[in-house]
């Protein structure tokens, strides 16, 4: 497993997703929501510095004013440098957006409580009290519940303890203090409500794409072994008995019409090369014994020796010939089909296939110089077209392959033809 893909499956297990620590599938779904939300942290923690920093510098405290604004530059300058740093890898974002919220509760306190202290009567105290009510909204953006909780219940003891503080200088009614701090517990429990909220949202959306994995890897498997089992069936019926043909053919040569028996010879080897081809097709033996490059190889000959077929070349130069990976099924299969509607479709007199594996990502590449996609409907459309029209082999290639995370890209080349790419995260077994 790569560095990246424990870095991902820690993210999971500490952003409270354990039961989806065995599906790495899932990881992407959950990591990416957990992302999305911090990023939005970020942009809302940038608003909090802005807004502390033009505080104390358009209405400064009367004491200790120099070391209100250096605090707040400093504030500005972390939060600045922490959107930034923790861009560069999910794990620090994640680790970044916990540890900042208990600084942003500080510095208000500290910065309020100097105001307040220093100043008969403090309007920068009043200001900086209202950025209290930014942090529940940074808290509610997280899947964690159990954490903004403990957030937020700060966030409103704080709040309450620096009313209390800066009462001292302003004189405020209680009545005032009670009603404003009955408001940020107000936003506190919304905030954790919206957490359990968001958080039960992606957990259904994980459960749903770890069933669905589940199902596309149920019918590859049920689609392989029925492949299989016909492949088998041809091999032990239809093949032997063309084999078993020819052999009586060759007992009638000196009794017989030779011109005769010379086309039915050529009509049966021309049967058993075809059955052997469709065999190979349907349950490539040489993929399990030989890899998915010598596979590819055996595919590519077996669609060239066709009437009217393509020149058809195969490039695994990075694609080792050992190497075995998780995604060499769905791979030939995608190849197989994307060869097949090649042949029959494109009129193309050439077709390249490439196979390429590097960290952790194979890749498919299938492009010829054939007539090519119309310009006049769009992709989408036009698969969608194909499957009313009963042509669903290449979309169920897609489902699948974006079912396991992969991404699969269609479109016409510049200089002619269509060009295919299909990239599926893979490990080497």
């Amino acid at each position: 497993m790569r560095n990246s893909d424990i870095e991902i499956a820690g993210l999971t297990v500490y952003l409270g997703f354990g039961e989806f620590a065995d599906e790495p599938r899932i990881h992407l779904i959950l990591v990416d929501h957990a992302v999305r939300g911090i990023r939005i942290q970020v942009l809302l923690r940038l608003f909090l510095a802005l807004f502390v920093l033009l505080t104390v510098c358009l209405d400064p405290p009367d004491h200790a004013a120099v070391f209100s604004v250096v605090t707040a530059v400093l504030y500005a300058a972390w939060c600045v440098a922490g959107a930034v740093v923790a861009r560069s890898r999910e794990s620090w974002m994640v680790r970044y957006s916990w540890i900042a919220l208990p600084i942003d509760l500080l510095l208000l306190t500290i910065l309020a409580v100097i105001a307040g202290m220093s100043n008969e009567v403090s309007w920068t105290t009043d200001a900086l009290i209202a950025g209290f009510a930014l942090v529940p909204m940074i808290a509610a953006i997280s899947l964690q519940p159990r954490l903004c909780a403990m957030v937020v219940t700060a966030t409103v003891v704080v709040y309450a303890v620096a009313n209390i503080l800066a009462r001292n200088s302003n004189s405020e009614p209680w009545s005032i203090i009670v009603l404003r701090i009955l408001v940020v517990a107000a936003l506190a429990v919304g905030a954790v409500l919206l957490s359990q909220l968001q958080r039960s949202r992606v957990t259904t959306i994980g459960s749903l794409a770890a069933e669905r994995a589940r199902l596309l890897d149920a019918t590859m498997e049920i689609e392989e072994r029925e492949r299989r089992d016909l492949a088998d069936n041809l091999h032990d019926g239809a093949l032997q008995y063309v084999l078993a043909a020819r052999q009586e053919l060759a007992t009638l040569r000196g009794s017989a019409d030779s011109v005769t028996l010379d086309r039915v010879d050529g009509a049966l080897r021309d049967s058993a090369r075809l059955l052997r081809s469709t065999l190979s097709e349907l349950h490539p033996a040489v993929l399990e014994q030989a890899g998915l490059a010598v596979a590819l190889t055996d595919l590519a000959s077996s669609y060239g020796g066709r009437a009217g077929a393509p020149s058809i070349s195969v490039d695994t130069a990075a694609w080792p010939s050992e190497l075995r990976t998780t995604a060499d099924s769905l791979l030939f299969a995608a190849a197989r089909e994307l060869l097949t509607n090649v042949v029959k479709h494109a009129d193309a007199d050439t077709a390249e296939v490439t196979a390429e594996f590097d960290d952790g990502v194979a890749r498919l590449v299938v492009v010829d110089d054939g007539v090519g996609l119309p310009d006049e409907v769009a992709i989408e459309e036009l698969m969608r077209r194909r499957q009313a029209a009963g042509h669903i082999g290449l979309a169920s290639r897609r489902v699948r392959i974006e079912g396991v995370g992969g991404v699969f890209s269609l479109q016409n080349r510049p200089s002619g033809g269509t060009a295919v790419v299909v990239e599926v995260p893979a490990r080497e077994v």
